[in-house]
Parts: C-alpha cells; sequence; structure tokens
C-alpha cells in the first residue's frame, strides 16, 4: 500500500482544532486563548467558504464556551485531552488510493517533557469520531515508532523537511538511526527525498519542529525566517537552516522573523511560519510586534487564489504553539 499525503495547500474536507480546556494549564490566559483560537476557527471556515471545522474541546465546560464563540462556523466535539496540540497527539491523515488512512503514531509527550493524560489516545478516538460522524470508513494505521506531525512539512511533489534536533532526538526512538527515520517518512508520507535542516527555535519545548522554522509554500519552494534584528535569538539558526536548504537546492524565500519575544524573563519561540494553510483563507499568527504586517503580505504572495490574514496567537503562545500546532487537516479523499 502505497500512503502519500498531500501538501497543506491541496483542498481539504475539514480540519481539526483543539480548543483550550483546561484552566490549571491555561490559568490567566485561558479566556484570551479561548476567543483567539475561536477568531481562528471562523476564519478558516471563511463564512461557508473554506472547510468544515471540528473544533475539539476537552470537556462539556469548554465545548459550551466553544459554541458560544464560534456560533455556526464550526462542529464542536468532546475529546478528552491533555492539551490542544492536535498537530502532534492527533492522527496524520494521508491518501492511499481514492481512500484515506488516519496513521496512529506513539506519542511520549515531546521527549517525556509533557505527560498528559489522554495525549497518548486523542488520535485514534478523533478518528473514530469522524468515522460515527461521516458515516464513512478512516482506516487506521498503526505506526510504531515516536513521532509527531509538527516534526515534518511536505511539498507534495516528493520532498519532506524536518530537523535533526527533533526526529534524531534520543528522548524519541533512541533504537532508531537516520537511515531508519529517512525509510519510515519515505514510507508514511510518500516522498522521495528528506531535507534535514539542523536545529529548531530557541526554546522549542517540542525539540525543534519544523513548521516553527521552516514551511513549504509551493513545490520546491521552502520559506523561511529572516531576520534584520541584532537581538533576534534565532539569528543562527535560520543562517544554518538557510545554508542547508540551498545546498540541498531548493528555493528559499524569505518571511520576516517575529523577533525576539520574552515572557518571565524567558525567551519563548514566536514564529509567524506557523500559519495555516485553508481552503479559502491562510491564517498567520502575529504577536502585536513590527513583524506582523510584513509577514502577512510575505506570506500572501504565494496564495493568491486565498484571503491572507494575521490573528493574534499571542495568548496560545503562552501554551507553547500557535495556529500550526493546533490543528489538523484532512484531505479530499
Amino acid at each position: 500500500m502505497t500512503f502519500y499525503q498531500p501538501a497543506e495547500w491541496s483542498p481539504h474536507a475539514a480540519v481539526w482544532i483543539g480548543f483550550p480546556s483546561a484552566a490549571d494549564l491555561w490559568l490567566e490566559d485561558l479566556d484570551p486563548a479561548q476567543a483567539e483560537v475561536a477568531a481562528f476557527a471562523r476564519a478558516v471556515y471563511a463564512e461557508g467558504a473554506g472547510e468544515r471545522v471540528i473544533l475539539v474541546a476537552a470537556d462539556d465546560q469548554a465545548a459550551a464556551v466553544a459554541r458560544r464563540l464560534v456560533g455556526d462556523a464550526a462542529e464542536v466535539i468532546v475529546e478528552p485531552f491533555g492539551d490542544i496540540w492536535l498537530r502532534d497527539t492527533g492522527p496524520v491523515i494521508v491518501r492511499a488510493g481514492d481512500r484515506l488512512h488516519a496513521l496512529q503514531h506513539r506519542f511520549n509527550g515531546w521527549g517525556g517533557k509533557y505527560d498528559l493524560p489522554h495525549d497518548d489516545s486523542i488520535g485514534r478516538r478523533l478518528s473514530a469520531a469522524r468515522q460515527r460522524g461521516d458515516g464513512y470508513h478512516l482506516a487506521d494505521v498503526a505506526c510504531d515508532w515516536i513521532f509527531e506531525g509538527g516534526a515534518v512539512d511536505v511539498d507534495g511533489a516528493g520532498l519532506l523537511v524536518t530537523t535533526e534536533q527533533c526526529l534524531l532526538n534520543p528522548n524519541r526512538n533512541p533504537g532508531l538511526g537516520k537511515d531508519e527515520i529517512e525509510h519510515l517518512l519515505k514510507a508514511e508520507f510518500g516522498v522521495e527525498r528528506i531535507l534535514w535542516l539542523g536545529e529548531g527555535l530557541v526554546n522549542d519545548h517540542t525539540d525543534g519542529h519544523v513548521d516553527n522554522l521552516a514551511r513549504f509554500v509551493a513545490p520546491h519552494v521552502l520559506a523561511l525566517p529572516a531576520s534584520d534584528n541584532g537581538d533576534d535569538p534565532n539569528t543562527a539558526i535560520f543562517a544554518d537552516a538557510r545554508a542547508r536548504a540551498k545546498a540541498f537546492g531548493v528555493e528559499v524565500v524569505d518571511i520576516p522573523s517575529a523577533g525576539l519575544h520574552v515572557v518571565d524573563d524567558e525567551i519563548i519561540p514566536a514564529s509567524h511560519m506557523n500559519f495555516y494553510i485553508g481552503n479559502a483563507a491562510v491564517v498567520v499568527p502575529t504577536y502585536g510586534g513590527n513583524s506582523d504586517l510584513d509577514a502577512v503580505k510575505a506570506i500572501a504572495r504565494f496564495f493568491p487564489g486565498r484571503r491572507a490574514m494575521g490573528l493574534s496567537a499571542s495568548h496560545i503562545l503562552t501554551g507553547g504553539g500557535s495556529f500550526h500546532c493546533i490543528s489538523q487537516q484532512i484531505p479530499v479523499a
């Protein structure tokens, strides 16, 4: 059986989006983070011109809030989870012929750092809920290795990008070497070549997920952050990624870096690269900095048939990620 993951700009049947639910995790950021996620969901729905949005809440109380905030823009379902990062804990949906399959990987809390209840089972439950709701068979495929969806990005034309910091990290799959991981990626995502970047963003608790660093915006065209500010903590990381990508032979385009962001004296991994490409909209996370407008404009030029918009993600970021991290698309079969 040959699997293939379409590029994110290919048509979607639906998208799962995690809704902040745990007051003990989000504290004073819970309400504003919920508002940011609801705005993201409405933008992806695009008044019916986008895709079906399935907002996933962890309990009935959060679901009630979600329904109030999104109205008719999203279907709200309840499935217990540890936190909202469904890009990593949810199933990865791929095609095999004219059918969809749900790749169900093992999950260990990003290398054992965040072991939250229900995160290791949410993928199968989402797949089962989708089948019950839509009345068709979505075949689960058990993948016997530790993996998170935010660790890779594909261009739909045979190329995948990832980072050594994450996928070669001994806290994930210490028994697998680089060649073995490449074999798994090629088999599961239907790619022929893999571009290995080095480190991810400073203080990224995912150990350098690529969706915060580098994203494909067209076949063999890789977008990378560019910084013109001397205090950007990721300048050397961006330079290394750019050198590797150019040596590999892909076209590299620049997106303004979000720059330095500090909370409680700690650098946090703010990135405009964590954008989501929907059927009708491309939603770019913004953080109230000087780079916001320029980043949206830079990303918009690659998606002329979609509305590119910047939405605040400052409160979602306090949990460690942004719009791409909390979403997982379901391609059209």
